[in-house]
């Protein structure tokens, strides 16, 4: 979390983004009213379902989608209101980790061109010094500098994902979005990349926004957890309380799916899994929330705080579905 005296490395305030209409169909938001900050050397994990407008809110924060509404603040600029001059100076402070180790390197560039590249652009190392440069990024990411003549179909996924990390923190940047980066690799692969992240974070203070669909990883990588929906958070807070104490009953649902190592317990699990549980289009909502506030009357937020650290939204929430835990013991 963020302290009084720390200032957050991002700031996103209210990001919306609308698809424009196709075949005479109505715009589409893809994401709306999106908010939360991301203090230096922390990770803020997005979660949910596909389709949820997670990628497309990392694509938004990093300038790469167009903004409908609302302002993305890095190291205290506002990137939305900045020229494509100004926005193409922050590049080297912002990069992206793609998902797909397999088509995020070019075929036909050797490791050593792939990874020199964008310290040509941003000029970020002499000449001279490039090809030790693209050493120190091969070492960094534990992979031996003798390979950096290769091309990328010499590698496996694990490598190719390792390599695209290296291209990423070429240019010393103080945030890296990182979207789905572990999903196509194995398991064995995935904890080694998540480890491989979290070292580099410990080195070099770099902040992430993780992005993914995978419960049980975010948790270890995560220090706050965000869980998106149609297109809005409805739950955030620190990791912890997130997924030891979830609020909203979409949070609950993804948590319930997400399997345990005991055999034993995984069938508990099932046989006592709920029934599928509807979530309602919230737009169609009228009179008080699941909170009891009629937010229509009182102009109020719909971001209900659970604890300090940990707020939730009732929107989408289904009837019948009890409140959390810290309500109910209010309310008694």
């Amino acid at each position: 979390m963020t302290s009084a005296t720390t200032p957050p490395l991002l700031e996103v305030e209210d990001l919306s983004v609308v698809f424009p209409a196709r075949r005479g169909g109505a715009p589409v938001a893809a994401i709306d009213g999106v908010s939360f900050d991301i203090a230096p050397g922390q990770t803020l994990g997005l979660v949910g379902q596909s389709g949820s407008g997670k990628t497309t809110t990392g694509r938004a924060v990093l300038r790469l989608q167009a903004i409908h509404r609302g302002s993305v603040k890095l190291l205290g600029r506002d990137l939305t209101r900045m020229s494509r001059s100004e926005l193409r100076g922050m590049r080297r402070h912002m990069q992206f980790v793609l998902q797909n180790p397999y088509s995020s390197l070019h075929p036909r560039m050797t490791i050593a061109q792939i990874l020199a590249e964008p310290l040509r652009v941003h000029k970020s190392a002499p000449e001279n010094r490039t090809r030790e440069r693209v050493e120190e990024l091969l070492t960094l990411v534990n992979m031996d500098p003798a390979t950096m003549h290769r091309y990328p179909n010499a590698f496996s996924g694990g490598q190719r994902q390792r390599i695209a990390i290296a291209r990423a923190l070429a240019v010393n940047p103080d945030f890296v979005v990182c979207d789905e980066p572990v999903s196509a690799l194995d398991v064995q692969t995935q904890a080694q990349i998540v480890a491989l992240l979290q070292s580099l974070q410990e080195k070099l203070g770099v902040s992430y926004l993780f992005i993914a669909h995978d419960l049980a990883i975010v948790r270890e990588v995560a220090h706050k957890v965000a869980v998106m929906f149609r297109g809005r958070i409805i739950e955030m807070g620190a990791a912890g309380q997130v997924y030891d104490a979830p609020a909203h009953p979409y949070t609950q649902m993804l948590l319930d799916a997400v399997p345990v190592p005991d055999p034993a317990l995984q069938r508990e699990r099932l046989r006592r899994a709920q029934p599928e549980r509807h979530f309602p289009d919230d737009e169609t909502a009228r009179g008080p929330c699941a909170f009891g506030e009629d937010h229509a009357l009182s102009g109020t937020s719909r971001w209900h705080r659970v604890t300090a650290e940990h707020g939730v939204s009732c929107r989408f929430w289904p009837e019948n579905s009890p409140l959390p835990a810290h309500d109910r013991a209010m309310e008694t």
